[in-house]
């Protein structure tokens, strides 16, 4: 049996052979991360390894090493992909021993060959694709609120008594009329029946002409800034229509994330306080269950 370790990088990998009796087979091998690299790899095995009685092993370093594990994957190769702290035991002793830095793709297939490790198994594609949308999601939940605090800075400037007119200025009434005047100037100018329709159309009827009237005085009254207003509308309307997009875009993603959570046989969503989303987004980080031999493992988990 041959063990051949993969120590990741961004652009470029190398990965090193080792028998069964941990005895170095050819030089460690360079090679970069694309199709061509992942070719002159399989063919600098052939040329060191008589048979195909091998296996690989590699670090889940970030997400580069997911590229390598698919292709090796799809020829019908076995790999152990294993947590970065079980080699730090290994490269430790073999730097103390050796007294200089030892290839970590060396290590790695020490690590295999020890066969004192646990895997990480890739998870199936709904998981995978569900951890993508899910990291997706987070990304763009921050972009979200950068946006609302931008927001939040022009009305401090142009109409600070806005926030407190509404209760959740995110609202879809408190929206629909920045969105529709931009300008507290506009606002106070703007005919009483037609912010009314606006607040009643936004908000089930909820609203009633008491709180159009008390708009349209805040901003008539408003302590505002009252330059710049053509900058400070653009700024504005630029950032309302970032905001819708960025809506739309968590809308979508959270009915596709969804669909990959229906198809899976987990009730985390039952849990009091966890919604489906949650739910979602927990399982896809811990993926194969069965990889974690306890909670204090899971709890350990850096990938």
């Amino acid at each position: 049996m041959y063990y051949i370790g993969i120590d990741i990088g961004k652009n470029h990998h190398e990965a090193s052979i080792v028998d069964s009796y941990g005895n170095k087979i050819g030089k460690s091998f360079r090679f970069p991360s694309n199709h061509k690299g992942a070719d002159r790899l399989l063919s600098h095995i052939a040329n060191l390894i008589p048979n195909n009685d091998f296996v690989f092993g590699m670090e889940a370093t970030g997400h580069y090493w997911y590229t390598i594990y698919s292709f090796l994957i799809e020829h019908g190769f076995t790999i152990y992909v294993i947590n970065p702290i079980q080699s730090d035991c290994f490269r430790s002793f073999y730097i103390r021993q050796t007294k200089n830095d030892s290839k970590d793709s060396f290590l790695i297939a020490e690590v295999i060959r020890f066969g004192k490790f646990t895997t990480t198994k890739l998870a199936d594609e709904d998981i995978l694709s569900m951890r993508q949308l899910c990291r997706h999601r987070a990304v763009t939940i921050s972009e979200r609120t950068e946006v609302k605090l931008h927001i939040n800075t022009i009305l401090e400037q142009i109409f600070p008594e806005y926030e407190k007119i509404f209760n959740e200025v995110w609202g879809s009434s408190s929206i629909a009329i920045l969105d529709k005047y931009l300008l507290p100037e506009n606002i106070a100018n703007a005919d009483t029946d037609e912010l009314l329709a606006i607040l009643k159309e936004n908000s089930h009827n909820r609203f009633s002409l008491k709180k159009a009237c008390e708009i349209k005085e805040a901003a008539k009254t408003t302590f505002g800034i009252r330059i710049a207003q053509n900058a400070f509308a653009f700024q504005l309307k630029q950032l309302l229509d970032k905001l819708k997009l960025l809506n739309e875009q968590i809308r979508q993603l959270d009915d596709e994330i969804i669909s990959y959570y229906e198809k899976l046989d987990c009730y985390l969503h039952t849990i009091p306080s966890i919604t489906p989303i949650s739910a979602a987004c927990i399982l896809s980080e811990i993926g194969d269950i069965s990889r974690f031999r306890n909670s204090s493992a899971l709890c350990l988990c850096r990938y």
